[in-house]
């Protein structure tokens, strides 16, 4: 850039030596006109003098101009010189980036060679692998055509079993009804003191029931609560089921424990007990039913199906074949005990909260969150009929021992009995202090069919007389909410449990 600017000043120079040349021609006639008389050119002089003197100051201020360019341009000169040395020193820096590039790429080159040739190793192998995959899938396929084979020669088998099964059924049935027959004029006759007794062994008596009124046993029974409580038949022994995962049995005469049977992964319930007291069903919180052998403790069947908490069940009145569950994945589910699986599967819309077999076997009577009270023909899955029972969730189910009566319970506060052939309501019982505790909670019809008994949120328990629908008792020994009223077949005594676990037997 100063080579540029001393070639604009020596142009610069050039030029005025040329005007100086060009003006030095100019003046040559003023010269010539010397010669002349100076009073007839004075004028004339005079005029080119002042000519001259303003094309000398345009000179001058020409020069001056091109010197202000000339400093002008040397500033420039010097900032794109410093500009050419930055951009020097970034050559110099990016050379050095370039260089370490360089470097790493050779690198990463060296190890994406050894990943290749690693790369190359896996899939070798994974050939490998892949045939032996290949291999043991057809030792797979070959096994399960043969376990295919195995299965329907052993489902065959089966059914040959259950057809011989059947038979057997058939005809003990046929001879219950003999028995049953032979029995009604006995029931005619052994009518004594308002106590009715059947003499054939294994078949079902009661006594008249008496109104509780002091607690005769407190048993601390389960950690968590306990949630559902059940008699034997034609016994005064106890089974309850808890948070902890148990299921135990109680003499409720001494208050001791007689036997715990284990298994259960959730929290039980709901209870039930086929009518020869051989095997207890038990509802969890695990989504499935538990069957226990009551003879060996051991479990039987585990049924599985439901995809949600299992929340009731209840078994056959005479039938121990069949039992009736419901779960909070909006299905009534019907088991068959003998073969160990699902023989119908009802679904509704609404939650099951509560339900129990008719005393024919034929009918599943079932409690829903929605209020109503429905019946089903288990066999089909078809609705028979349906009444609103409540403003709120059905939360109980106890069917009378004539079979004749249901009684339900709900969290509107209202304990209500039903005829169970017309739907009609025929009896309904409250209390101002009696507050249901939860959507589970048992309430419970003496062995006589004479009373209502049923747990209240504030610990008290409620007893009702169906005649007169009046409260002619009120227990106080819970200090926790009691979830399950149960009542023995015998007519007393009255077992409850509350949510802290503890079971009270009343007489």
């Amino acid at each position: 850039m100063e080579e540029i600017a001393v070639e604009a000043i020596n142009h610069a120079l050039r030029a005025l030596r040329k005007r100086h040349l060009l003006e030095e021609a100019a003046h040559l006639p003023a010269l010539t006109a010397l010669s002349r008389p100076i009073i007839h050119q004075g004028s004339e002089w005079k005029e080119k003098a002042e000519n001259l003197e303003i094309e000398l100051q345009q000179c001058y201020k020409a020069q001056s101009r091109l010197s202000e360019q000339l400093v002008v341009e040397v500033a420039e000169s010097r900032a794109l010189k410093a500009q050419v040395q930055e951009k020097e020193a970034m050559i110099t820096d990016l050379q050095n980036e370039l260089n370490q590039a360089r470097d790493e790429c050779s690198s990463l080159t060296a190890l994406l060679e050894e990943k290749t040739k690693a790369l190359e190793l896996m899939i070798s192998e994974h050939q490998d692998l892949k045939a032996e995959l290949d291999e043991m899938t057809e030792k797979a396929n070959k096994a399960e055509s043969e376990n295919k084979m195995l299965i329907d020669r052993w489902m065959l088998q089966k059914m040959q079993d259950a057809e011989r099964l059947n038979e057997a059924n058939s005809i003990y049935e046929e001879m219950l009804d003999k028995l049953k027959a032979s029995s009604i004029e006995q029931l005619a006759r052994q009518q004594v003191d308002g106590v009715v007794r059947r003499s054939e062994d294994g078949a079902e008596y009661y006594m008249e029931s008496t109104i509780p009124s002091s607690c005769k046993q407190r048993i601390t029974a389960h950690e968590g609560g306990c949630a559902s409580t059940i008699f034997e038949y034609n016994s005064s022994k106890l089974i309850s089921g808890g948070q902890d995962h148990t299921i135990k049995m109680w003499d409720t005469n001494s208050g001791s424990l007689s036997n715990t049977l284990h298994g259960c992964l959730g929290s039980v319930l709901d209870l039930s007990i086929t009518h020869d007291n051989r095997s207890i069903i038990a509802a969890s919180s695990s989504n499935n039913l538990y069957v226990w052998d009551v003879g060996t403790g051991r479990i039987r069947h585990t049924l599985t199906g439901h995809k949600d908490k299992v929340c009731a069940v209840d078994v056959g009145k005479f039938s121990t074949r069949h039992v009736a569950s419901a779960a909070y994945d909006r299905t009534i589910k019907v088991w068959d005990l003998m073969k160990g699986y699902c023989a119908n599967t009802i679904l509704f819309h609404s939650n099951c909260n509560s339900l129990c077999f008719s005393l024919d076997g034929q009918t599943v009577c079932s409690g829903h969150v929605d209020g109503n009270l429905r019946l089903w023909d288990f066999q089909t899955g078809k609705l028979l009929s349906e009444v609103a029972a409540h403003s709120q969730a059905v939360t109980s189910m106890s069917l009378s021992r004539n079979g004749n009566v249901i009684l339900t319970s709900g969290r509107d506060n209202l304990h209500n009995l039903f005829d169970i052939r017309t739907l009609e309501i025929c009896g309904t019982f409250k209390a101002n202090g009696n507050r249901i505790a939860s959507n589970w909670s048992r309430s419970c019809i003496s062995a006589d069919d004479s009373y209502v008994a049923a747990g209240s949120a504030d610990g008290s328990v409620h007893i009702w007389s169906i005649l007169n629908g009046k409260i002619v008792s009120t227990l106080k020994e819970h200090t926790a909410p009691v979830l399950c009223c149960s009542w023995s077949g015998l007519g007393k005594p009255l077992a409850t449990a509350d949510k802290s676990g503890i079971v009270c037997i009343w007489s």
